[in-house]
C-alpha cells in the first residue's frame, strides 16, 4: 500500500516539475528530441548529456540567471526584450527545450534551433542605461552568457551531481558545449575547464552589480512566482545556488556570505532537494493536464 502511494507521489510530482519546466508543449517535444532517429551533435553517455540531463541543472540554472545579470549589457538586453518578469517561466521553458534539442535532439533539429535562435538574437538590440549600445548577436556578449552558464552547470554537477565528473569529463563538457557556442556565433568558446575559468576571471572588469542585476536577484530569490507550498522547495534551490556564486559576485549583488551555514545546513538541504528531484523526474511521465481556460 504505501509502495502505491509513494508511486503516486512520485509520478504526481515529477509531472509538475516537467511541466514547469517543460511547459504544456513538453510531452510532445520530449517525444521528438529522444524518438527521432537520425544522427545527433552528441553520441549517448557524452559529457554533455550527463551534465544536462542531471537534476542539478535545476539549481546551476538560477546561478546562471543571477551570475549572467552581473553584465549591464547582457542584463539590459534581458530587461528589454526578454520579458524576463512578466513571464519567468517562459523564458525557462524556452531555454530548457534549446538545451534539450541541441543536447539529445537530432542534429538536423538542433540546427534549425540554432538558426531559429540567432534570428531572433538579430532582432535584440538597444541602449543600456548607461549609454553603450547592445546586440544579442555580438560574440562578446554571446561568450558571456556561454560561459557564465558552462560554469554554472558544472559548478552545479560537480557539487550535487549524480555523477560528478573527473578532469577528463570536466574538460570534454567544456569542449562538447563549444560546439553549440559556436554554432550561436561565439568566437572561439573556451574548450577545457582550465580556459573556461581564465574566461570568466576575464570578463570581471566589465561585470557590475546595477540595479538592474540586483532586481533580478531579488525577483529570483525573493519574490518567484510561485505556488505557496513551491516555495519553500525553490528556496532551498535559490540558497544552493547562491551558495555557489563566487563570493566576488555575492558581493556585487549584495547576496550574503553565511560560510558554516551553507558549508552544513544549505549543503545538505541542497543534496536532499536535488536528490527528490532526480527521483521524481525518473518517475514514467503521464501526459501533461491540457490547460485551463
Amino acid at each position: 500500500m504505501l509502495g502505491v502511494v509513494l508511486s503516486g507521489v512520485r509520478e504526481e510530482m515529477g509531472r509538475r516539475l516537467f511541466a514547469r519546466v517543460a511547459g504544456p508543449e513538453g510531452p510532445k517535444r520530449r517525444e521528438r528530441v529522444h524518438g527521432t532517429p537520425g544522427e545527433r551533435w552528441f553520441a549517448e553517455g557524452t559529457a554533455i548529456q550527463r551534465v544536462h540531463g542531471d537534476a542539478s541543472m535545476f539549481t546551476g540554472g538560477i546561478r546562471a540567471l543571477l551570475l549572467q545579470s552581473l553584465h549591464p549589457l547582457a542584463m539590459a538586453g534581458v530587461a528589454d526584450h526578454s520579458g524576463f518578469e512578466g513571464d519567468p517561466w517562459g523564458r525557462l521553458q524556452r531555454t530548457s527545450y534549446f538545451l534539450a534539442v541541441t543536447t539529445f535532439g537530432t542534429a538536423a533539429d538542433a540546427e534549425k534551433m540554432v538558426a531559429a535562435i540567432r534570428r531572433v538574437h538579430e532582432g535584440v538590440v538597444g541602449t543600456a542605461p548607461d549609454g553603450r549600445p547592445y546586440a544579442a548577436s555580438d560574440p562578446h556578449l554571446l561568450e558571456w552568457v556561454h560561459v557564465a552558464e558552462v560554469d554554472s552547470f558544472l559548478t552545479a554537477h560537480q557539487r550535487y551531481g549524480d555523477r560528478p565528473l573527473d578532469q577528463a569529463g570536466r574538460d570534454a563538457y567544456v569542449a562538447e558545449t563549444a560546439r553549440v557556442a559556436e554554432a550561436l556565433g561565439v568566437t572561439d568558446p573556451p574548450r577545457s575547464e582550465a580556459q573556461l575559468a581564465a574566461r570568466l576571471e576575464a570578463f570581471r572588469p566589465e561585470l557590475a552589480g546595477t540595479p538592474a542585476a540586483r532586481a533580478t536577484a531579488r525577483f529570483l530569490l525573493l519574490h518567484p512566482p510561485l505556488p505557496l507550498l513551491a516555495r519553500t522547495p525553490y528556496g532551498v534551490l535559490a540558497a544552493t545556488a547562491v551558495s555557489m556564486m563566487p563570493r566576488w559576485a555575492r558581493r556585487e549583488l549584495r547576496l550574503p556570505y553565511l560560510p558554516v551555514t551553507e558549508a552544513v545546513a544549505v549543503r545538505t538541504a541542497g543534496t536532499l532537494a536535488t536528490r527528490a528531484i532526480r527521483w521524481a523526474m525518473a518517475a514514467p511521465q503521464a501526459p501533461a493536464p491540457s490547460p485551463q481556460r
